[in-house]
């Protein structure tokens, strides 16, 4: 039985073998990218099961993705679809800072997700529905999907959790992305915004004010991304900062948000006091960014404990 549903846009990524622009680079390596396979991957290899919910083309890129989500042993809800093709990104090679990223996803097999294919996702004993701002970017069906999703997700009193992911390229003006964001994050019961996103969708940058801004919307449950200070927590247990863990080093921060939606999903799902669920989510952002791959460098079970008793947890 299936605990987490996720739906969204996987994509073939090509990572940049050498530092340096994307226009002068010569040799990539090739990777699965996509927000919410990153959280399915987590989950999965933190024992929970997860199924995942897309449209992909019939191309080399739509198998290669059907072929890796097979072998992370994910449960897959995929759409083939002969007319459009799957996406794909470049993404560039730092040593600090954000890659610079370049997709190749308009008018994809994923952004032609519509309202029959959510309706055709099982959701008996489903626990968690974790949804991200991207799929209601990529086109009016996709958005109109999205919706569907989570509404059929709270008939059934599922969990709904909530990652802004912001991707203003994607979105047809800004003022809609805020407007759009803003109401899917008033439906869900967990809120996972960070601080710079804060900033963008409802003006200000304090993590205390994002969470009470989204307290107010309707979110039970807050957690705040604040970087490597951590993250805040607003639930109705507690109001409180938790410390960041620091990573070793940092070689690509893409993919962290991802991980620390992991650990908050996971801690929820198995009772986890809010302190501890914080500093699960904390480590794996703290792994996460020692890595290229946006999910490589997920942890198992026994490889987190280890992380964080290393570093004195538990909170």
């Amino acid at each position: 039985m299936t605990e987490v549903i996720l739906f969204g846009e996987p994509m073939a990524m090509f990572v940049a073998d050498t530092e340096g622009p994307l226009d002068e680079v010569e040799q990539f390596t090739k990777l699965l990218a996509g927000a919410e396979v990153n959280v399915a991957i987590g989950l999965q290899r933190l024992g929970h099961s997860v199924t995942y919910a897309t449209r992909l083309g019939t191309d080399p890129f739509g198998t290669y993705i059907e072929k890796k989500l097979q072998k992370e042993r994910i449960h897959t809800q995929i759409v083939r679809d002969a007319e459009h093709f799957t996406g794909y990104q470049l993404k560039s090679r730092v040593m600090q800072g954000d890659p610079e990223v370049f997709y190749f996803r308009r008018n994809s097999a994923a952004s032609h997700l519509n309202e029959r294919d959510v309706e055709a996702i099982p959701l008996d004993g489903v626990k968690v529905l974790h949804m991200t701002g991207i799929p209601a970017a990529l086109s009016q069906s996709c958005r109109n999907a999205t919706y569907r999703l989570i509404e059929r997700a709270k008939e059934r009193g599922i969990c709904v959790t909530f990652d802004p992911n912001l991707r203003p390229a994607l979105w047809e003006s800004k003022s809609a992305m805020i407007r759009t964001v803003n109401h899917l994050a008033s439906m869900a019961d967990i809120v996972l915004p960070g601080t710079a996103e804060g900033e963008i969708l409802m003006g200000s940058a304090d993590a205390e004010e994002i969470a009470a801004f989204y307290r107010k919307l309707g979110a039970r449950m807050v957690f705040v991304k604040e970087g490597d200070k951590g993250a805040y927590a607003d639930t109705p247990e507690m109001r409180a900062h938790v410390k960041g863990i620091p990573a070793d080093k940092v070689v690509d921060t893409v993919g962290a948000g991802d991980g620390f939606a992991v650990g908050i999903i996971s801690g929820w799902i198995e009772n986890l006091p809010i302190p501890q669920m914080v500093e699960r989510a904390n480590a794996i952002g703290s792994i996460q960014v020692t890595v290229k791959s946006d999910n490589e460098g997920l942890p198992t079970r026994e490889e987190l404990e280890k992380y964080i008793e290393e570093r004195g947890g538990h909170a």
